[in-house]
């Protein structure tokens, strides 16, 4: 597998769409291997509002997370997402970021996935 340089994914959410909350979560579940099976890793993976509940104590997803980590993907979680939710210390994977820093690496990559 190799890091796509220009590629960014952006989880704005925990689930995938706006029905059941348990479907959506086995939605995301499947979207993440999916991605990993496709041997198409992005550089960057942004988690921000619910999608920090990937990166923390209690995701279903570390897995696959650490297994783009392992390929070399650099996780980030927003810091107020995380502060507001009070998961700050909760945080399994990656690193606390900022707006400005999501904004910048929107700006920077040529393409951004998100489900």
């Amino acid at each position: 597998m190799a890091i796509e340089s220009d590629l960014m994914l952006f989880l704005g959410s925990s689930t995938i769409g706006d029905g059941e909350p348990d479907l959506g979560e086995k939605l995301m579940q499947s979207y993440l291997k999916m991605i990993l099976e496709s041997e198409r890793i992005p550089a960057k993976i942004v988690c921000m509002n619910s999608g920090i509940f990937l990166t923390t104590e209690g995701s279903q997803v570390l897995d696959s997370l650490e297994a783009f980590e392992k390929e070399g993907a650099e996780i980030l979680s927003c810091g107020t997402c995380l502060d507001y939710y009070k998961r700050k210390d909760k945080l399994k994977i990656g690193s606390p970021t900022d707006m400005k820093t999501t904004v910048n690496s929107m700006l920077q990559f040529k393409k951004i996935l998100s489900p």
